[in-house]
């Protein structure tokens, strides 16, 4: 029989498809009774991440906490994929970067653990734990106070140290990115921990996937003067690549993407 934890995190996964979900179709998806799905919902309403509608619930789109990383993973596999191959292909050995948390970051460091003498500096464990057999590579964990449902270590101590270093590149992700507003994250620390890897490297890179276009979360990050490169999944729309043109931001995309919905 699936877990609680297990069941609640199929449903935010279906809520990040379809945005929507009903009871009654949930309880015979999980063979489960109608009031367990009910109560699922109620907890995953006090966490933030649903509203509850008649009938079932909707996804939060005024999301201010953080989903689960095993949420995340499963969440626009593809863009993902292509994002990190885009950015391995700029990362060669003997080279220097930071990886945040995301899950974006998470996809990019199973393409690069092939590298050799490559020293990469993270806050994410679950990065850790994937690299942990890469011989070839020298990891830095950055220490910090453990997030919850994140898997990442933020905090004043984890900026600190991350602050020591300098690398070629630093790349991270966002929950947000409008084309005004900049790109935002759901959490002030993770917000915080982002700035600091941008402000100590060479190359400031941004990888997100289309799903996070015309979305602002609740801490700003930055803004188009703060990044280098953006690496996405689609080909922006024009609007959208004059001003990378203009803030003299460079825009990498698979070569058989096709234009985002604005």
């Amino acid at each position: 029989m699936m877990l609680a934890v297990e069941r609640k995190n199929r449903i935010l996964s279906i809520l990040q498809e379809e945005k929507k979900v009903v009871v009654g179709e949930l309880a015979t998806l999980f063979d489960v009774s109608e009031e367990t799905i009910r109560r699922d919902l109620e907890k995953l309403e006090s966490e933030g991440l649903v509203v509850k509608a008649y009938g079932g619930a909707v996804l939060n789109e005024n999301l201010q906490s953080d989903m689960p990383l095993a949420v995340r993973k499963r969440t626009n596999v593809i863009g993902k994929q292509k994002i990190a191959e885009l950015v391995a292909s700029r990362i060669t050995d003997n080279m220097s970067v930071m990886l945040d948390c995301s899950s974006t970051a998470l996809f990019i460091a199973r393409r690069i653990k092939d590298r050799k003498n490559l020293t990469i500096i993270t806050n994410s464990l679950e990065i850790l734990i994937e690299l942990k057999d890469a011989k070839n590579l020298k990891i830095f964990s950055s220490g910090g106070l453990l997030g919850e449902d994140s898997f990442a270590l933020v905090g004043n101590q984890a900026d600190r140290m991350i602050s020591e270093f300098h690398v070629n590149a630093s790349i991270i992700s966002c929950k947000g990115f409008d084309i005004d507003k900049g790109f935002t994250d759901s959490h002030d620390m993770h917000a915080s921990t982002k700035r600091v890897m941008l402000e100590n490297c060479d190359t400031r890179v941004l990888a997100v996937d289309s799903s996070k276009f015309n979305h602002i979360a609740f801490n700003v990050v930055g803004t188009l003067s703060d990044i280098d490169v953006i690496v996405t999944d689609v080909k922006p729309p024009k609007e959208w690549a004059e001003r990378f043109e203009k803030a003299k931001v460079e825009c990498l995309y698979p070569a058989d993407a096709e234009e985002a919905t604005k």
